[in-house]
C-alpha cells in the first residue's frame, strides 16, 4: 500500500484503486453500451497519470495499472451480461468511499485523489461522441460524469495543511 495514504486499510486501498475501473465503466457503460475506443483511452489515461501527477497520485496510477485491464474486462463482461445490475453494483461500491475518504488522514491528497476521479471520468465520457468521436459528452454519461455517489471532498484548509 501507498505509505501515503495513512488512516485507511489495505482493503480501503484496494478498494480506491478498483474505483478507477469501476469509473470507467460506469461512465463507458452510461448510454448502454461499452466501446472499445473507451476502455483503451482509459488505460492510455493510467498509464500517463502514474508519471505525469505528484508523486503520492502516481503512485497511485502505477498500481492502478497494474491490474486495470483485468478488472475492466471482468467488469465489461458483468455489464454485458447485466448492465443495470452492473452499473447500480458499481453506484454502491462508488458511494462506499465515502467513508474512506473521510479517513484519508492527508486531506490535501483526498481532496487531490478526488479530483483526479472527477477529471477521470470527464477523460472516459469525451473518449467517444462529438466532431470525429472526440470531445463530447452524452447526454447519458452527463447524467453520472460527475460522480454525484461520492461526496464532495473538499479542499483542506489551512490549519489542515500546516498538521
Amino acid at each position: 500500500m501507498n505509505e501515503k495514504f495513512k488512516g485507511i486499510t489495505e482493503s480501503e486501498y484496494l478498494q480506491l484503486i478498483k474505483a478507477i475501473s469501476d469509473i470507467t465503466v460506469l461512465i463507458a457503460g452510461a448510454d448502454g453500451k461499452i466501446e472499445d475506443s473507451e476502455t483503451e483511452w482509459a488505460n492510455k489515461i493510467t498509464k500517463i497519470r502514474s508519471y505525469n501527477l505528484p508523486k503520492a497520485l502516481s503512485e497511485y496510477y502505477k498500481q492502478v495499472g497494474l491490474t486495470f485491464s483485468d478488472d475492466v474486462d471482468q467488469l465489461v463482461s458483468e455489464f454485458r451480461a447485466d448492465s443495470e445490475k452492473t452499473s447500480n453494483l458499481i453506484k454502491l461500491r462508488l458511494a462506499h468511499l465515502n467513508d474512506i475518504f473521510s479517513k484519508i488522514e492527508n486531506k490535501t491528497l483526498a481532496y487531490e485523489l478526488y479530483q483526479s476521479f472527477l477529471s477521470f471520468a470527464k477523460h472516459v465520457a469525451r473518449s467517444t461522441g462529438g466532431f470525429l468521436g472526440w470531445g463530447a459528452i452524452g447526454s447519458k454519461e452527463d447524467q453520472v460524469v460527475d460522480l454525484k455517489m461520492i461526496h464532495t471532498v473538499e479542499p483542506p484548509s489551512i490549519d489542515e495543511e500546516i498538521s
